[in-house]
């Protein structure tokens, strides 16, 4: 039995006119494949829901919170089901408790641990089409659990896991994964192909496209996945493992951020274990610390520390470094008109002048680097805002990403 998981977004799935168009995409699949669905909310529904919640309380609980949000996409399915029956298509739409898709972790935050095929499996077989609610589980009481903004997607990838799928189709409203964000710049190409490392590195630094840890769900399990739109019939982007693809660019993609926060202490009395000591208190109350560079002064008593975070946590990590009593320093600036700019590609492991290649362009252009992080296939600076869009269209040009 071939079996192909297709997922669609928000907006794939955000009116009735766009609930017929993806019945009528499913359909062209039956002649070749089993075909196993899974559905987001109709665009704006979640957000609406977690607005309602917060207009009862700020401190809305969690669990109660998963009951909330995880109700939209049961509207969705149910839609899509029901128009697939209207049509003349067996279908039948699942909440994950119905499976049941088991989880483990935190409400709001869970991972999905096990998926029951059974009864998936003999509706399959009996010429059904399971439209299955993306973004959901429960847990090992029952308790409905969601997975994370945008867990349509790894949902979606572990059902490929779970019934052995020969690919998983993310369905959304771009045409797959652009060389950069193709409204920054109008040169932007689509890429055909991309290894799980580089999307996992884009994703990870500001495209939107998927989020970070479906891509890691799909790279662990090795599910290929392929990104393309469900408003146009054209070929998308796959996401696969190294050896399939065949590029001879060094530099697959452009990333950047617009809400990022830079974040220095100077003149903190330097000593072992204060980094720790700063970073600690910012790792239990979930705010995640990306780029950092320390200074030390000539006598080696005192260091400036930089470092940066999301835009959105400033006011709480600033609360938290004045609190802790455990560091001492003379005092703290932060600067929220900065953004990351990155490029990523597996070619800069073996092609040598990369970093000067970048560091060169963006100077010849008056782009200041403020603060400079490296991996094995990725160099992100940190620039001015108002710099991106220059620095984009540069490193573009540079790396011939146009061609």
């Amino acid at each position: 039995m071939k079996i192909i998981v297709l997922k669609f977004g928000g907006t794939s799935v955000g009116s009735i006119n766009r609930i017929k168009k993806v019945a009528r995409i499913i359909k062209s699949y039956l002649k070749k494949y089993k075909v196993i669905v899974l559905s987001s909310a109709m665009s704006g529904t979640t957000n609406n829901l977690i607005n309602m919640s917060q207009k009862i309380s700020k401190n809305f609980p969690d669990n109660e919170y998963d009951t909330l949000v995880s109700a939209g996409e049961q509207i969705s399915c149910s839609l899509l089901s029901g128009q697939l029956l209207t049509t003349g298509t067996k279908a039948r739409s699942w909440m994950a408790w119905q499976i049941p898709i088991l989880t483990e972790g935190k409400h709001k935050y869970s991972r999905i641990k096990y998926i029951n095929k059974t009864k998936v499996l003999k509706f399959l077989r009996s010429g059904g089409v399971p439209i299955i609610a993306g973004f959901q589980g429960v847990d090992k009481n029952l308790n409905i659990t969601t997975i994370g903004r945008g867990g349509s997607d790894s949902s979606a990838i572990m059902v490929a896991k779970f019934f052995k799928a020969e690919r998983c189709v993310i369905y959304t409203d771009v045409e797959g994964v652009y060389t950069t964000d193709p409204n920054k710049l109008n040169s932007a190409k689509k890429i055909k192909d991309i290894s799980y490392e580089e999307m996992l590195e884009m994703a990870s630094l500001g495209s939107k496209v998927m989020q970070p840890h479906s891509i890691q769900d799909a790279r662990l399990n090795r599910i290929n996945v392929e990104v393309k739109s469900s408003f146009v019939d054209k070929g998308g982007t796959l996401i696969t493992k190294r050896r399939n693809i065949i590029n001879n660019k060094i530099i697959t993609g452009i990333s950047s951020t617009d809400n990022d926060a830079k974040v220095t202490l100077l003149g903190v009395k330097d000593r072992p274990g204060i980094a720790a000591s700063i970073f600690k208190p910012l790792s239990e109350n979930s705010i995640n610390v990306d780029m950092v560079v320390q200074n030390i002064s000539s006598d080696g008593k005192e260091t400036d520390l930089t470092f940066t975070i999301k835009s959105f946590d400033l006011t709480k990590t600033k609360k938290i470094i004045n609190k802790n009593k455990n560091i001492i320093f003379k005092r703290m600036t932060f600067d929220k008109n900065v953004s990351k700019v990155s490029i990523i590609g597996v070619g800069m492991v073996t092609t040598p002048g990369v970093t000067f290649r970048m560091f060169q362009a963006l100077a010849k252009k008056e782009i200041n680097i403020q603060v400079i992080s490296t991996s094995e296939i990725k160099i992100s600076v940190l620039i001015k805002r108002t710099k991106v869009t220059k620095a984009i269209k540069a490193l573009h040009k540079e790396f011939n990403l146009e061609k």
